[in-house]
């Protein structure tokens, strides 16, 4: 596709753009990116972004890959996010003593791209919610019952997979039914468990113990809790295994967030509180999440009533 596809870089970590890039990325970013950019890789030519010269980028291999990238028919949100990962690798070069402040300026021009699909995702329903919980207590024991703290603390409080395996034992205060979650860039923001979330959760504790430690912790075959901290791997794997168990359509981790989002909306809680409980930096990224669809709307619509009256007499 480029000149770029022509060129190795055959350099130690420490003087690799990519590389440099990614260490300063948390570990899900990381790989999300990672897959970004392997994509990019191939598109100069490249079979993977290991083996891409960065230092070379510049502002006409950007450009080609937005393009070719909107050809594609991605989503917006994707191209960008893609676009930014370019610019980071871009930058780190540039730090790196290997790309000129020119070069950086011109590739940081390129625009994002505009436009809108479909939003991604779902909102469980309640009775999916109840099912996936059952499945849960009604088999496996201790894994059982950790699993349904998982979803009843990611549905109930919005939980991104990554902030669910951080969470240690002293994070949660039983008595006050208040959870420290850390967020991205290690924001914290406290959360409130309450009614089945609290007895889900107080259920996992009395099988898992009082320790210190992560405070969710993979269980073995045999029943027994296992002291180290859950992957995220480990909570998407939970999820599907419970989601076939209780023959409930699939969803996304994430989708338990975009559930938490919906059901406060349609709770009537203000979007700026669940922007606060969600960890969301802006209120458009909430709005975003809202997945409530054509009956919500409905339902806003009827609160206003139009005083018309065929007589013309007064309605008050």
């Amino acid at each position: 596709m480029t000149d770029l596809a022509k060129m190795t870089y055959p350099v130690p970590p420490d003087r690799n753009p990519l590389a440099v890039y990614l260490a300063g990325l948390k570990p899900t970013g990381r790989r999300s990116m990672l897959s970004k950019l392997n994509r990019v890789a191939g598109l100069l030519g490249h079979t993977n972004a290991l083996s891409v010269p960065w230092a070379e980028l510049r502002f006409q291999h950007v450009a080609a890959v937005r393009s070719k990238l909107q050809e594609e028919n991605l989503a917006a949100a994707t191209v960008n996010a893609t676009l930014a990962g370019l610019k980071g690798v871009a930058r780190a070069a540039f730090n790196l003593g290997l790309m000129s402040g020119e070069d950086l300026e011109r590739i940081r021009s390129v625009r994002p791209v505009r436009g809108e699909k479909l939003l991604a995702g779902r909102a469980l329903t309640r009775d999916e919610v109840s099912a996936l919980l059952r499945a849960c207590v009604r088999r496996d024991g201790a894994g059982g019952a950790r699993d349904a703290a998982l979803i009843a603390l990611m549905s109930a409080g919005g939980l991104r997979r990554a902030e669910v395996v951080a969470l240690d034992r002293a994070d949660y205060d039983a008595e006050k039914g208040e959870l420290v979650v850390r967020g991205k860039g290690d924001k914290e923001r406290m959360l409130y468990v309450t009614g089945g979330a609290a007895r889900a959760l107080t259920d996992w504790l009395e099988r898992r113990g009082d320790e210190e430690g992560a405070l969710f912790q993979p269980v073995s075959k045999g029943g027994r809790v296992l002291r180290r901290r859950m992957t995220d791997q480990a909570v998407y794997n939970a999820l599907v295994k419970r989601a076939r168990q209780a023959k409930v359509r699939r969803f996304s981790p994430h989708d338990l967030r975009r559930t938490f989002v919906s059901n406060l909306l349609d709770a009537g809680a203000d979007v700026v509180t669940v922007q606060q409980l969600a960890g969301h930096a802006n209120v458009q990224t909430t709005a975003r999440y809202d997945r409530r669809g054509e009956e919500a709307k409905r339902r806003a619509v009827e609160l206003v009533d139009t005083p018309y009256s065929r007589t013309g007499e007064i309605i008050l």
